[in-house]
């Protein structure tokens, strides 16, 4: 097992070693909370407007696909979910406001290490795939960073956005999402009372 394809496996569980220390460091204020939330929903606005066209593929275990999408924010950045999981990670380290800045920057060192991995290993999976569709996509999609152009609707896949599916897939993010805010403000209270 490569390590990309070791941390696409294990992807849910990656994220505990930075809460961890997110919630025993934390002293989140207001202002930190504001902030934070406000990236924590751009990113999960992100998620959910990507999986409502990738649908329950996203919650898969092994590397692959039936169906190359490059609608909605895929026709912007080749990886909208893993964008967007930064962008959440960013924002509940902010919130927390937990050994500022320095595990919120050691936070996204490791994840953007970890997203590197993984979506090399997605890329090679896509190519075998999807073989000349896949290198077009490649080849006028930024890998994460989102472009200011989209992909020219020709080149865009022909998938529905389907919010019913986009709900299913995203529930259990949605939950860990709100559980970890939850969290944050329930430490917020403790420390000011």
């Amino acid at each position: 097992m490569t390590l990309g394809q070791l941390f696409f496996k294990y992807r849910s569980y990656t994220p505990i070693p930075f809460v961890i220390p997110l919630f025993l460091f934390a002293r989140p204020t207001i202002l930190t909370m504001s902030i934070g939330m406000v990236f924590v929903l751009i990113g999960e606005i992100i998620r959910f407007w990507g999986v409502s066209y990738a649908g329950s593929e996203t919650r898969t275990r092994n590397v692959g696909a039936s169906n190359l999408v490059t609608q909605g924010p895929f026709a912007y950045t080749r990886n909208p979910l893993y964008l967007a999981n930064i962008i959440i990670y960013f924002g509940f380290g902010i919130m927390a406001n937990s050994l500022n800045p320095y595990l919120t920057i050691i936070g996204m060192i490791y994840f953007i290490l970890q997203y590197h991995f993984i979506i090399n290993e997605e890329e090679k999976r896509l190519l075998e795939l999807f073989k000349d569709k896949y290198e077009t996509y490649k080849s006028s999609v930024n890998k994460i960073i989102p472009s200011f152009t989209k992909l020219a609707p020709e080149k865009q896949s022909k998938l529905k956005f389907d919010i019913k599916a986009g709900y299913l897939s995203e529930k259990r993010t949605l939950q860990a999402n709100l559980t970890v805010v939850i969290c944050i403000y329930i430490v917020y209270i403790l420390i000011n009372q």
